[in-house]
């Protein structure tokens, strides 16, 4: 992609969502990590509902680590496939206390190493958390990657990721994540995306948005 066409899209998404940030509510490292790790498949209105009672029942890493599992259970059972998030949140604990003394670490592939931990939330915490340039596909990031260009139907995440890296300033990767999530969630919808007042409706790479034009 040209970067005439990047800068247009950019100045969109600015004048769009000049405000666009991390929706998911957290005070610290911890709980930014555990409240990602949670939002697998779940939107983030629904992990800060459950969030606002989980993060004043448990405060430390040994909190999580010493809960009892069907506990863990019952406490995220209000969210989508909480038996398997209660698994991973208590796995995480325990390493971070067995190899990281208890810290959430800032190094992206030391985070990998994390049970529950993928690329996407890796790269959310560094970013969010440490303020490191990161990039992270989510499947708001994905859709708009490839409708404007960015990326290919047929690309992986990894793919998009790094020709969003390529794409995109440096400067501008963790803005721009979280204006790319604003735009894919709230204005270029899965389903009815609101094609109508679009002001990139002519990059758009899927035909039947044209009729628009």
């Amino acid at each position: 992609m040209n970067k005439e066409k990047v800068k247009r899209i950019l100045d969109v998404f600015d004048d769009m969502y000049p405000d666009a940030k991390c929706e998911l509510i957290h005070r610290n490292e911890l709980e930014l990590l555990i409240a990602v790790m949670l939002s697998a498949q779940t939107t983030d209105a629904s992990v800060n509902k459950l969030t606002a009672h989980l993060f004043e029942k448990y405060h430390t890493v040994e909190d999580y680590a010493n809960a009892p599992l069907a506990q863990l259970e019952s406490d995220l059972h209000t969210i989508g496939l909480y038996r398997n998030k209660a698994k991973n949140v208590k796995a995480m604990a325990e390493k971070l206390l067995a190899d990281y003394h208890g810290v959430v670490p800032c190094d992206y592939d030391a985070l990998q190493t994390l049970p529950g931990v993928g690329r996407k939330t890796a790269n959310v915490v560094v970013s969010e958390g440490f303020q490191v340039p990161a990039i992270a596909v989510d499947t708001h990031v994905e859709r708009i990657s490839k409708r404007l260009g960015f990326a290919f139907k047929k690309d992986s995440v990894l793919t998009v990721e790094k020709k969003l890296q390529k794409a995109i300033p440096q400067e501008r990767w963790i803005k721009t994540h979280h204006q790319m999530i604003f735009f894919g969630r709230y204005h270029c919808k899965s389903m009815n995306p609101s094609c109508q007042n679009c002001q990139l409706i002519d990059i758009c790479k899927e035909p039947k948005r044209k009729k628009y034009l």
